[in-house]
């Protein structure tokens, strides 16, 4: 008897355990939610402070950027990137959704900075890289609008033959 009873008790024990942790872990409601109480200006102000307070997501473009480096009609170099956005939260879907106009747009602009000549010498100089980032940010608010709030480089590799 004395071998059924242990389990049991300690089957009880865990479950007000579990329950009181779950009543205190629990998000609080907020006052006006449970009255039902929704003023048309509460909304309008408390959703604005929503979008401010909400941290931003990121997403991360699921293949590198590759660039070749020409030299007349021969390949010198190969410059390799790695690119993610700081997107507003909740957009995630729509990025996704558009991640190919995006490579297309931002393959054209890395096509075009490399043949200006932007990744040759010291390219990762922060005077360098700022103009290629706004550019980037640029192409990337074409497509997406506001929801895109920066362009991270998180890699950048140029391998030289």
């Amino acid at each position: 008897m004395v071998k059924l009873l242990l389990p049991l008790v300690l089957s009880v024990v865990g479950l007000g355990v579990g329950m009181g942790a779950g009543l205190y872990l629990r998000p609080q409601a907020d006052a006006s939610e449970a009255a039902g109480d929704h003023a048309s200006e509460t909304a309008d102000q408390s959703a604005e402070q929503d979008s401010h307070d909400t941290p931003p997501e990121y997403f991360k473009m699921s293949n590198q950027f590759v660039v070749p480096l020409m030299n007349g009609q021969r390949i010198n170099s190969l410059v390799v990137l790695n690119l993610s956005l700081e997107i507003e939260a909740g957009t995630t879907e729509q990025v996704f959704a558009r991640e190919p106009k995006l490579r297309d747009v931002f393959l054209r602009l890395l096509f075009d900075h490399a043949n200006g000549g932007g990744f040759r010498d010291d390219f990762t100089d922060s005077k360098a890289t700022a103009v290629l980032r706004e550019g980037l940010l640029e192409e990337a608010r074409k497509v997406l609008g506001a929801s895109v709030s920066d362009v991270l480089i998180t890699d950048i590799v140029r391998q030289d033959n």
